[in-house]
């Protein structure tokens, strides 16, 4: 996609992390675009689902695979405010997506760059082309806003 249109999706997924925010969850949100529209939106909602995996990614993940009716996401983009932990990164893989977009660093548990590199490992049987940065201090602002209104 376009880099306009990458803008575009990372606002939307945005929107996602500051419903989290008022529900009193971590402000993660992500989309997940199919030949160019969104076809699942999600945020996370561990506490509201007491589910230590519902995670942003997780989350629309589990929702794009009922939209396709398929539970590999081939040629799906995956739109996310905060690069994923390693869960989300192996479920990234497992579902066959094509492409990850996502804002802000993770340094305390990122496992596409900061911590770990689980998509860049030899051993995986599928590869998924990464995007970092996009609209990155607005992603980060919204992290550091929740967790500083928790001290």
């Amino acid at each position: 996609m376009s880099g306009e249109t990458d803008l575009e999706l990372m606002r939307a997924a945005l929107d996602e992390a500051r419903i989290a925010a008022e529900r009193g969850e971590v402000p993660v949100g992500a989309v997940v675009a199919h030949e160019g529209r969104i076809i699942a939106r999600g945020h996370n909602r561990t506490l509201k689902d007491n589910d230590p995996t519902a995670h942003a990614e997780m989350v629309v993940l589990r929702a794009a695979a009922k939209a396709l009716g398929n539970y590999r996401l081939n040629g799906v983009e995956v739109y996310v405010t905060v690069e994923p932990c390693a869960m989300c990164a192996g479920a990234l893989v497992q579902a066959r997506a094509s492409r990850l977009i996502y804002g802000c660093a993770e340094p305390k548990g990122g496992a596409v760059r900061s911590c770990f590199q689980v998509l860049d490992h030899p051993s995986v049987n599928h590869r998924v082309e990464v995007t970092s940065g996009v609209l990155a201090e607005e992603c980060a602002r919204e992290l550091q806003s929740f967790f500083a209104l928790r001290r």
